[in-house]
C-alpha cells in the first residue's frame, strides 16, 4: 500500500505554474493561485508563474523556456484542456513530450468521475516528460487543480512516497541521452 517513508528525506522540487487563459490576470487567477498555494504548503519551490493566452505557439514557447531552465523540474499548467476551439493546451504539450505519462490523465479522470460524473470525459488532462522536465496539464478550475494536486501530484512529487514516485526517477530521465552520446 502507498505510504510515506519517514526514513527518507523530503526533497523539494522546483515547480513552474502556467495558467492558459485569454481572460485571466494574476489578480483573478484562482486556479493558478490554488496550485501556487499547495506547492508552497507541500514544501516545494514555486520556480516561476506565468499566464499565456490559449495559443499553441504561446504555450509551447513558455514550455520550451522552462524545459531549458535548469531551475525548473516540473511544469504544471491549468486551463485549456477542454474540447472547445480555443482549448489547445494538450496539443502544445503533446508536441513537446519525449514520453507521455498516460496514467496521469487516466487517473485524473477516474478521480474526477467520483466528483463530477460523466462530465469528466470533457477533460483532456495530460502528463509527460520533455528533456528531463515533468509536464502536467490540468483543467482550468480550482477544484480540478485541488483534485490533481491533492490526489496525485503531492504524492508523486514527494521523494518519500512509496512504493515509487516521480522524484526518485528524475536523475534517470535523461539516461537515453547519456547512452547516445557516451
Amino acid at each position: 500500500m502507498a505510504r510515506i517513508d519517514k526514513s527518507r528525506p523530503f526533497l523539494a522540487v522546483n515547480i513552474a505554474v502556467l495558467t492558459v487563459s485569454d481572460t485571466r490576470s494574476e489578480a483573478d487567477d484562482k486556479s493558478g493561485q490554488t496550485l501556487v498555494d499547495r506547492i508552497a504548503e507541500a514544501g516545494h519551490h514555486v520556480a516561476a508563474r506565468r499566464i499565456v493566452r490559449d495559443d499553441v505557439a504561446a504555450i509551447s514557447a513558455q514550455l520550451e523556456a522552462w524545459i531549458s531552465d535548469p531551475d525548473v523540474d516540473v511544469v504544471i499548467s491549468t486551463g485549456g484542456t477542454g474540447v472547445t476551439g480555443r482549448d489547445v493546451t494538450p496539443e502544445a504539450f503533446h508536441a513537446i513530450y519525449d514520453k507521455e505519462i498516460p496514467g496521469f490523465g487516466e487517473l485524473f479522470r477516474m478521480l474526477s468521475y467520483q466528483k463530477i460524473g460523466t462530465s469528466t470525459v470533457q477533460s483532456r488532462a495530460t502528463g509527460g516528460v520533455a528533456r528531463g522536465t515533468y509536464l502536467f496539464a490540468l483543467p482550468g478550475s480550482p477544484s480540478a487543480c485541488r483534485d490533481a494536486w491533492d490526489d496525485i501530484l503531492v504524492q508523486q512529487l514527494d521523494y518519500r512516497h512509496k512504493p515509487c514516485n516521480f522524484v526518485e526517477l528524475m536523475p534517470r530521465l535523461m539516461e537515453h541521452k547519456k547512452v547516445a552520446t557516451g
